[in-house]
């Protein structure tokens, strides 16, 4: 189960709360070019302003967000997955870092907000929701493998989110990729969907469950004829 009962309540409110935030900003933002107030209270996405080494952990983090470094860490996790006996987790890595950026993508093109040219969609950060997503696909399999209750396992699942989200937003934003705001909207992004990711991969290897163990029942009747 990658959703433990006394998570389900809170994470699916965690998700609502989230979708409203991605809502509100993409129409606060919606055909903006330029940073906003918000923005501007944390630091100047078109300041090159973070030196190294900084700069070059900062690159790091956005390689891991590129198509060659996702597709490496996506694979790694989905070994370990499969070797831990998790399909269902391995499952939800997968579906869920291709939802969340997805998402983040379609929403770029509604949204339209862009950075450093008219070409640049910046709202949400798929990076952002690349990194996130993948934190909380492993959050929730550390949760269901320690048998975590509810208070402790949302506050893994949340810190999770929290320090992935924090460290990908700070390397976009230092290196003048997106906003503070699209990592905002890139974060929530990811909190929104993939609780209801998980929510979907459980309902249906169920009903795969399910219809395996009648298939076995209706052999075995028939055996005994």
């Amino acid at each position: 189960m990658l959703l433990p009962a006394p998570l389900r309540a809170w994470l699916g409110l965690t998700a609502v709360l989230a979708a409203l935030v991605v809502v509100v900003l993409g129409v606060l933002y919606a055909g903006h070019s330029e940073s906003g107030r918000v923005d501007r209270w944390f630091i100047d996405p078109t300041a090159d302003s973070v030196r190294p080494p900084w700069r070059r952990t900062a690159l790091v983090l956005d390689f891991l967000g590129e198509p060659a470094g996702s597709v490496l860490l996506v694979g790694a996790i989905v070994t370990g997955c499969l070797l831990l006996r998790r399909p269902r987790a391995a499952v939800l890595v997968v579906a869920g870092v291709v939802m969340s950026v997805g998402t983040a993508t379609l929403l770029k093109h509604l949204v339209g907000r862009t950075i450093h040219g008219d070409g640049n969609l910046s709202y949400p950060s798929g990076h952002t929701a690349f990194f996130t997503a993948l934190a909380l696909a492993v959050a929730l399999l550390a949760t269901g493998r320690l048998g975590l209750g509810r208070t402790a396992g949302m506050s893994l699942v949340l810190a999770a989110a929290l320090v992935a989200g924090a460290a990908m937003s700070w390397a976009e934003v230092a290196l003048s990729a997106h906003y503070p705001t699209d990592a905002l909207g890139g974060w929530c992004t990811a909190l929104a969907v993939v609780p209801a990711t998980a929510w979907f991969v459980d309902r249906m290897a169920d009903r795969m469950a399910d219809r395996m163990a009648d298939r076995m029942a209706d052999a075995g009747r028939r055996g005994r004829r």
